[in-house]
């Protein structure tokens, strides 16, 4: 990836709004850039839009929103923020947090009304670190239904997504980005722009990168989409932005393994736990699963497993995931426990005695409190290990979604999204609310777009 001077010989093709990235962050910001008036070109790396988004669950959180209202979910945008600065420990800038919080209801409200999304509030357990229930998503409790309604949409407005085309070269001219050299099957281009929405990545599929920023989750799966190398990171240094954050992450502590299937961390809030080889608890597993990737690489042969039972089958049974998981047959169920430890080769006295260890109330030595009904046979576990998801950190942004320099001026005409931007899970893993991925990605996209669409047509200058 680099930066060069504007090419003596122009551009192939020149559009007002480019966008790198059709994930849910570039998507949204073409949808948004459409509705206040702009032309749009959004360009793909991959055969089709993808992404991180498709690897999700496709949950956005949001407060105040219309589902909740309906649900009866009393949330505000204030007590959201709280809870994204209680979960970082305060280490995000406040007014991103703030920016973030406020917007995401309404983004999600007018997917809802503009674009006809059905979503709905996850109302039947609680994620790690929300003190409301604000996850909505869509039937399928999938990313990759997210990102095929908002290429559907994309494409129904008339806006153009040209794929198999990775952008390689950024260009300048002064402070203003002038346009991008893509490469495509036919060879490269040119394509010139007036503003440029970074949508494109974070860097976890870039090794060298990760060892460099976060050598602690180095060894984890990647589980991550294989087109985030960091692209829009990179083109941030050799600009001399501001880049923030860059050994934050979200990890996931729950990938059955070797099936590479996500589970569900409701198997988890609902009351299961995670066991080692040695059928043993080891942690206190309501911190969240970003902190679990660590915490099961931490355990003899990096794995774990994780038991529940039947009514919290019930549960995560409304992810696709989790029903792929079960046609795979990496759930293992049994009748008793004995039975469950010989399926999972544990030692049975030690999963018994673990078991019967979990108290019905009240906190347990770890420290996790339970309030709700004991595992009950039937019993279902599965093999798990840890795996790094997508990066939090990148560039930083003004609430206008304005790429930063150092000195927190911004470029006048670059924009910036979604895993190409700084998210709020604040400077490593613990950090990570459920949901910061796509929260940033739809509401920084959101903003972008509308602001580069505003600025195409207005030509003003920005500080």
């Amino acid at each position: 990836m680099c930066v060069r001077p504007t090419p003596e010989t122009g551009f192939d093709l020149e559009v007002p709004v480019l966008i790198i990235g059709a994930g849910a962050g570039g998507m949204v910001a073409a949808l948004s850039a459409l509705d206040s008036g702009g032309e749009i070109l959004v360009v793909e790396a991959d055969a089709v839009p993808s992404g991180s988004t498709a690897l999700s669950a496709g949950l956005i959180p949001g407060a105040g929103t219309r589902f909740q209202a309906a649900a009866g979910i009393d949330d505000n945008a204030d007590r959201f923020a709280g809870d994204i600065q209680e979960k970082a420990k305060g280490e995000n800038p406040q007014e991103l947090v703030n920016l973030l919080a406020s917007k995401a209801g309404p983004v999600v409200d007018w997917l809802a009304d503009r674009f006809d999304f059905p979503f709905s509030v996850v109302t039947d357990f609680d994620y790690p670190g929300h003190s409301r229930r604000r996850m909505h998503g869509l039937p399928s409790r999938a990313g990759r239904e997210l990102v095929d309604r908002l290429r559907a949409a994309c494409e129904t407005n008339g806006v153009d997504i040209v794929c198999n085309r990775r952008a390689v070269t950024l260009f300048r001219e002064g402070d203003r980005i002038t346009g991008v050299e893509v490469e495509s099957p036919e060879g490269l281009e040119r394509i010139g722009c007036e503003t440029l929405i970074l949508a494109c990545n974070g860097f976890g599929g870039n090794r060298e990168m990760v060892a460099r920023f976060m050598p602690e989750i180095e060894t984890a799966l990647w589980f991550g989409h294989d087109g985030n190398k960091g692209d829009a990171v990179a083109w941030g240094e050799a600009l001399g932005a501001d880049r923030l954050h860059l050994g934050a992450y979200q990890g996931h502590g729950n990938v059955a393994t070797p099936h590479g299937i996500l589970i569900t961390w409701a198997v988890i809030t609902a009351g299961g736990v995670q066991v080692n080889i040695e059928g043993k608890r080891f942690w206190d597993e309501s911190q969240g699963y970003s902190e679990a990737a660590r915490a099961v690489l931490g355990q003899p042969e990096g794995i774990a497993w994780t038991i529940f039972d039947e009514r919290i089958a019930g549960v995560a049974r409304q992810f696709e995931d989790f029903k792929h998981a079960e046609a795979a047959g990496a759930i293992r169920t049994a009748e008793t426990v004995e039975a469950l430890a010989e399926s999972c080769k544990l030692p049975p006295a030690a999963l018994a005695t673990t078991l019967a260890a979990i108290p019905s109330a009240g906190a347990d030595p770890f420290g996790r409190s339970f309030a709700g009904a004991r595992l009950n046979a039937p019993y279902h576990a599965v093999k798990v290990t840890g795996a790094l998801f997508h990066t939090q950190g990148g560039l930083n942004v003004t609430p206008e979604a304005r790429v930063k320099r150092p000195d927190g001026t911004a470029f006048p005409n670059l924009f910036a999204a979604g895993g190409a931007a700084v998210g709020v899970s604040g400077t490593g893993d613990s950090g990570y609310l459920s949901g910061n991925g796509l929260l940033s990605a739809v509401v920084l996209g959101f903003i972008a777009g509308q602001r580069a669409a505003l600025d195409t047509e207005k030509q003003l200058p920005h500080a």
